[in-house]
This record gives structure tokens, C-alpha cells and sequence, in this order.
């Protein structure tokens, strides 16, 4: 039956365990996720006394959470997007600064180079000047190199990103998972569990993207991003690394289920670790190509320059620069035994993109190995009649089985083969393979301008040669013609070119001669300092000095862009905490006043047993008496 003595207790017991959860609230105030908690009361039974119903006091019906469910699911999710927009921002940022500054970029040592090789031309004799030549020719050569090996250590550097986040994703969803089991069958959770769970959730979706939905029984399931399961109640999936197929030094994400390894589109990840992917493939990936294509074109196009002058030696000039060949990768799954060999075709259509190629129906088909749109192939295979696909052309060994595919990387890896192929500055071809000599007794007014080589494999471009003139307007070569002039045009043959200047007259001979040994002329090295300007990339529609400086926008440009998506989400992220906070979080000033509430509350319950405890007290005495 009650009475004022258990009325009075139940009411001490309540709200001394109300100031409890005050105490804990107060304590907790600094511990990130905690969730503010609150005692709910509620009414003893109460006992029927003849009269009416007489009420029971007061008891503990549950500590509960305050929180808003989807305050705190838009903070998840806020928060993988927010991880994977400061990866991404801060390693960027890391390219775009390799990129951009003067003493890790390539802008400084590209412009000493031809610098060089301009003052080459103007003093083409000058030993002091050719060494300088190829002074800043290795320096330049060494600065790609160096390039190409921050890159390297960067993908390196994903890889074991990858690794290392895989290992902690494990970590966490059997530690979710447990947590789901404890949860899920207990009858009424404790709040400082569904607070613990809720923080490992927000950790598992800040390394991998995606969401968390509860289920019957107080269990949480979480997913990626591209809805891959990591945790299904208490059963927890494993994440691990496999080697590309095509690239074994590189890693890829894989499910583990049932013994097998599932490779996980980079699409379907998000947070730390689909920042690390994407820096990876829209990043770091194009600008190692692009910088290879870059290299690419100087070395092909200065190579083709300087094959059409000679040397000090008399000699024509060889490579200046050596470049590795396009990188072809057989998958690990082939069953054929074909390989393909690779030349670069024309540096002009190069784009540096990734290719695949697959032999499929008994013919070979390329695609983009990023988007997987068809990309136009020609050719057989075969030595005489070699696959060509941008810019690459392909001679294949061996036969290919149904399904067989290669990776074709045209640029990924030639920035770090750049070198110098010659050692010796007297081998640098500064002068014009064959120069015009005008007779003596000439009467026009007609010089020949410098003489260059259109054609430096022509058989005769070395061969001695005759140019007379019939009258003002008609010549001869080798005393066959004759052949229509005009004032300022272009007089060629056997591979090379010139113009006149001034008015030839009928009798006029110009004589072209091989340039020999020990020649100070500086014919070629003019040509040569004009090729950084020349337009030999894209179908000859970009010069390598734009694709350098287009290079470095691009990278500075990508590494902004993800600055500012980071900013951009690291306030909403701050939206979403505050808001969270606002239901959730702990605020010391209503803490004080429910603690001087309910210590009022306490005293007065203390009291009524107080009270109880006189008034059995009168009772005991009269009955003594």
C-alpha cells in the first residue's frame, strides 16, 4: 500500500538518478558524438484504498537519447563527402605546386634550354656555347626525369593509402558489427552505445562515402557509396587490395565475399579513400601523360630539327634527344600469347589518354580506357601494314585468343626516359646540311637567303647542284627546266629550299654545296631555337610552349577547384554539426538549472521522508504509552 514513506523514497531514488545523468551529461560535454541524455519520469502504480486510488510516487521510466535522427544522418554523409574533398584538395594541391614552382617546375629549365640553343645560333662555332647547349639540354632532360619520380612516389603513395584505409574500414565494420549485436538484443540500449556505434559509423563513411540505415531489432547497416554492403547487422564485410591487371605495381579496391576478391569500381567509393582514386585517375594520371606527351613532342620534333643540319664533323646530325617507346600491358587474364611493340607514328596525334585494345570476332578494336568510347583504328598488325591508333603505331607477335586485351599507355611513363643521346658538343648539328654560293660574276642583285632541309632523308640533299637563270623570270637546275620564277618564291629541289632576295638577271648562277667540316654556319641552330613556338601537337594546332603552359593551368586549375569544393563543404559540414548540436549537444547553462531543479526536487522528497519518518515516530509513542 503506499504511503508517504515509499511515495517519498521512490521520488529520492528518481531524481537522485536524474541528477546523475546531469552529472554524466555535464562530464561528457568535450566527448566528440556524445549525445545529450534525459531521465524520463513516470507514475508508480496506484493502490486502491476503499475511497479512490491513492497514487504510488514516482519512478526511473527510461535515459534516453536526445537526439534527431536525421540531424545526424546528414552529418554522416556530410562528412564522407567532406573527407574526399580535402583529399582530393590537399594532394593536388601537392601536383600544382611541382608543377607551378620555379624550382620544382619545368617552365624555368624548358626556357634556359632553347635560350641556349638561341645563343647557339648566333655563335654557332663557339665551343663555349654548345657545351652551354647541352648543359641545359641534361638539366632539362633531368627535370622531366625528376618530375616523373614525385609522380611515381605519389601513386605509391595512393597505394599505400589504399592499403592502409582498407585495414581500418576492416577494423571498423567488425567493431560496428559487434556493437549491432550488443544493441540488437538488449532490450532497452545504453545511450553511450548507440552514441559509440554512431561515431564508428561517421569514421567508417568518412573513409569510404555512403550511408547508414537502421534496421528491425536497433541493428545499423552501412553502405558505400555505390551501395556495396560493409556492414549487414552483426556480419561485417572485408575490404581489400588487389594488383591491376594490367599494372601489378598499382592496387585496386576489392570486396571479399566467399573467398573471392570483387574489384570495386572507383565510382562506388567515396570519402579518404574515393578521394585518393580520384586524384589518382583525374589527376595524377593526366598530367603524368600529359608531361609525357610534352617530352614526347620536344624530343621528336627537335630530333626531326636537328637530323636536317650537320655537325662540326661534317656529319648529319643524329638524335639529340632519346624518348622510350609507348608502354603496352598484356591483362593478367589473357589466354593468348601476343604481344604488341609499339612506335610513336605521329607525335602530332598523340593525346596522351590511355587506350585499350581488345581482339574481338577476329579483328583488333580500340577504346578509351577511362570512358570506354570507341576510338578509330586502322591497320592489320603486321609489320608492313601496323595497327595505328593515336598517334601509335602497333606491330603484333604472336596470336591472341578471343577476349585478349592490352593496355596502351602512349605518354604515362616517357617523361622519366627523356635523355640526351649525345655527349659530344661538336656532334650538335647547328649548320645547314648544304648552303647557296652566288657566282662572282652574277650582275642581278639576287642573294640567297639560308638554305633548308624540307626533306633530311632525300638521297641528293648533299648533292652539288647549279641554279642559272634563263631572264628574270625563268631557272634551271642541273641544267634541266626551265622552271617559272617570280620574285620572293620558293626555289626547291632534291630536298632542300631557299629564297632570293632581290632580282636575279639572265646568266645569274647559284651554286649549293654540302656544308663541310668546321662549318661556322648557323642555318640549322636558327630552326632549332623556333621549335618550342612550333605548332606539333594536336594536328598541329598547339605549340609545345602552349601544351607547358596549358599544363600548368590545367593542374592549377584542378587543384582550385577542389579547394573550393572543400571549402564549400567543409561549411555545410558546419551547418550540419550545428544543427546536430543544437538537438544533441550539451548546453552547461540548462544543465545548471536542471541540476538546481532537481536538488530542490531531492530536498523536497528527502523531506516528505522526513515527515514520514515523524509522523511514524508520533504514532510508535502513543502506543508506548
Amino acid at each position: 500500500m503506499p504511503d508517504a514513506l515509499s511515495t517519498g523514497t521512490s521520488a529520492l531514488l528518481a531524481f537522485q538518478r536524474a541528477l546523475s545523468t546531469v552529472s554524466h551529461n555535464v562530464a561528457n560535454i568535450e566527448t566528440a558524438g556524445y549525445s545529450r541524455q534525459r531521465v524520463e519520469m513516470e507514475t508508480r502504480n496506484p493502490a486502491y484504498v476503499g475511497v479512490g486510488y491513492i497514487g504510488g510516487g514516482t519512478r526511473v521510466g527510461g535515459i534516453h537519447r536526445v537526439v534527431d535522427e536525421l540531424a545526424n544522418a546528414r552529418l554522416i554523409d556530410s562528412g564522407g563527402e567532406l573527407a574526399r574533398l580535402q583529399q582530393l584538395s590537399s594532394l593536388s594541391n601537392r601536383v600544382d605546386k611541382l608543377m607551378s614552382d620555379g624550382a620544382t617546375g619545368v617552365a624555368g629549365l624548358w626556357s634556359g634550354f632553347f635560350d641556349a640553343v638561341s645563343a647557339l645560333s648566333a655563335n654557332a662555332a663557339a665551343p663555349a656555347e654548345r657545351q652551354n647547349v647541352l648543359g641545359q639540354a641534361n638539366a632539362l632532360a633531368t627535370r622531366f626525369q625528376q618530375l616523373q619520380g614525385q609522380f611515381d612516389a605519389m601513386s605509391a603513395e595512393v597505394d599505400a593509402g589504399l592499403a592502409a584505409g582498407a585495414e581500418e574500414i576492416n577494423r571498423l565494420a567488425e567493431e560496428i558489427a559487434r556493437l549491432n549485436g550488443r544493441i540488437g538484443s538488449a532490450a532497452d540500449a545504453a545511450p553511450d552505445l548507440l552514441d559509440r556505434r554512431e561515431r564508428l559509423i561517421a569514421e567508417l563513411v568518412g573513409y569510404t562515402g555512403g550511408s547508414a540505415h537502421p534496421q528491425d531489432g536497433g541493428a545499423v547497416n552501412v553502405f558505400t557509396a555505390g551501395g556495396q554492403a560493409l556492414v549487414v547487422g552483426t556480419q561485417p564485410s572485408r575490404l581489400g587490395t588487389v594488383a591491376d591487371p594490367y599494372r601489378p605495381g598499382r592496387v585496386q579496391l576489392a570486396l571479399e565475399s566467399q573467398g573471392q576478391s570483387v574489384r570495386l569500381d572507383e565510382r562506388a567509393i567515396g570519402g579518404r579513400l574515393g578521394g585518393l582514386l580520384e586524384f589518382r585517375s583525374q589527376v595524377l594520371d593526366p598530367t603524368q601523360a600529359e608531361l609525357g606527351r610534352i617530352a614526347v613532342g620536344l624530343a621528336s620534333r627537335f630530333n626531326a630539327g636537328h637530323a636536317a643540319g650537320v655537325d662540326q664533323y661534317g656529319q648529319p646530325g643524329g638524335a639529340f634527344f632519346s624518348i622510350p617507346a609507348p608502354h603496352v600491358a598484356a591483362h593478367a587474364g589473357n589466354a593468348g600469347d601476343a604481344a604488341l611493340g609499339a612506335t610513336i607514328g605521329d607525335p602530332g596525334a598523340l593525346d596522351g589518354r590511355d587506350l585499350l585494345l581488345q581482339w574481338r570476332d577476329g579483328a583488333w578494336t580500340a577504346a578509351r580506357a577511362d570512358t570506354g568510347e570507341p576510338v578509330p583504328l586502322t591497320g592489320s598488325g603486321t609489320a608492313a601494314d601496323p595497327l595505328r591508333v593515336g598517334g601509335v603505331e602497333l606491330v603484333v607477335s604472336g596470336a591472341p585468343a578471343e577476349g585478349d586485351r592490352f593496355l596502351l599507355q602512349p605518354t604515362a611513363q616517357a617523361a622519366g626516359g627523356l635523355a640526351v643521346a649525345i655527349s659530344d658538343p661538336a656532334r650538335i648539328a647547328a649548320a645547314a646540311p648544304v648552303r647557296a654560293q652566288a657566282a662572282l660574276d652574277n650582275l642581278g642583285t639576287g642573294i640567297a637567303g639560308a638554305v633548308r632541309a624540307i626533306d633530311a632523308s632525300h638521297p641528293a640533299l648533299r648533292t652539288p647542284a647549279t641554279i642559272e637563270f634563263i631572264d628574270a623570270d625563268h631557272y634551271t637546275i642541273d641544267g634541266e627546266g626551265p622552271y617559272p620564277y617570280a620574285p620572293g618564291e620558293v626555289i626547291a629541289a632534291n630536298g632542300w629550299s631557299f629564297v632570293l632576295d632581290g632580282v636575279p638577271a639572265a646568266g645569274d648562277r647559284f651554286e649549293i654545296r654540302p656544308t663541310g667540316a668546321g662549318s661556322s654556319d648557323n642555318g640549322n641552330a636558327a630552326l632549332l631555337a623556333g621549335i618550342d613556338d612550333a605548332r606539333v601537337l594536336d594536328g598541329g594546332h598547339l605549340s609545345l610552349n602552349g601544351a607547358i603552359s596549358g599544363l600548368t593551368t590545367r593542374v592549377g586549375s584542378a587543384a582550385r577547384h577542389a579547394g573550393y569544393a572543400a571549402e564549400a563543404q567543409a561549411a555545410l559540414h558546419a551547418q550540419a554539426q550545428s544543427a546536430r548540436d543544437s538537438v544533441s549537444g550539451v548546453n552547461l547553462d540548462e544543465e545548471a538549472a536542471n541540476m538546481l531543479r532537481l536538488q530542490q526536487a531531492y530536498q523536497a522528497a528527502a523531506q516528505i521522508i522526513s515527515t514520514a519518518d515523524t509522523l511514524f515516530q508520533t504514532v510508535l509513542g502513543a502506543v508506548r504509552r
